[in-house]
């Protein structure tokens, strides 16, 4: 049976996403990557698409670390911006409870499916393993910012849809194959175009961009949302 993979944008809407596929959330800058590399610290990692939502979790949960932004700027009460390096300098193994101006919506909005999957460039190739052993078609999003795919994200999900076309899926529209097209011999500093990384370098935050450049595919697993935490397989 021929399966396919589709690249979206989550700004474009989730809307007739069919139940039986599988999801991948990607937020390579910077909610995904966290996500990965708090679980592989061995933090328990809970997102929150709201902060409302995130200061609920803080509640009872009073022992987490409140991670994360809303648009760029970290919230009053947090203990740190939605930054993996700066998480991955931590020795403390608390649990974090992260947020983000739309990685972690994603991630919320992914909740109900059995089969939503969380990448970055840390463990993409591992994500690809995880896709085919499902043996389903499949969705990659983008978390996307103000109605913009970003590069990173693209680049990212395109990797991961190229990787499964070469194992035999299906282009699931010209929108995906021009993007496997564009990305799919993409080196690593290619996404550097991207407003996001302009961004990072305005805010005196390039630590995260260095610590993005220099963990590819580091990390042989892939992690899926599970009820309220994003859990390692």
């Amino acid at each position: 049976m021929s399966h396919s993979v589709a690249i979206r944008c989550f700004q474009e809407g989730l809307a007739g996403t069919p139940e039986s596929y599988t999801l991948v959330a990607v937020d390579v800058i910077r909610a995904t990557t966290t996500a990965v590399t708090a679980v592989a610290m061995g933090r328990l990692c809970y997102p929150a698409a709201t902060l409302q939502a995130a200061n609920e979790l803080a509640a009872a949960l009073p022992e987490a670390l409140l991670v994360g932004e809303v648009g760029g700027v970290m919230p009053p009460g947090f203990h740190m911006n939605n930054s993996p390096a700066e998480l991955a300098t931590r020795t403390d193994k608390q649990p974090v409870i992260l947020l983000s101006s739309s990685g972690t919506q994603l991630i919320d909005r992914m909740r109900k499916s059995p089969r939503g999957y969380i990448s970055c460039f840390r463990n993409w190739k591992a994500t690809v393993r995880a896709i085919e052993a499902e043996g389903r078609s499949a969705i990659i999003i983008g978390a996307g910012t103000r109605g913009y795919f970003r590069e990173e994200d693209q680049m990212c999900a395109a990797w991961i849809a190229a990787a499964l076309v070469e194992k035999g899926y299906t282009p699931g529209d010209l929108s995906t194959e021009g993007l496997i097209g564009r990305w799919r011999c993409a080196q690593p500093a290619d996404f550097l175009v991207s407003d996001s990384v302009s961004y990072l370098k305005r805010s005196n935050q390039i630590r995260d961009l260095d610590f993005i450049l220099s963990h590819f595919d580091d990390i042989d697993s892939a992690f899926k949302i599970v009820g309220d935490r994003v859990v390692e397989q």
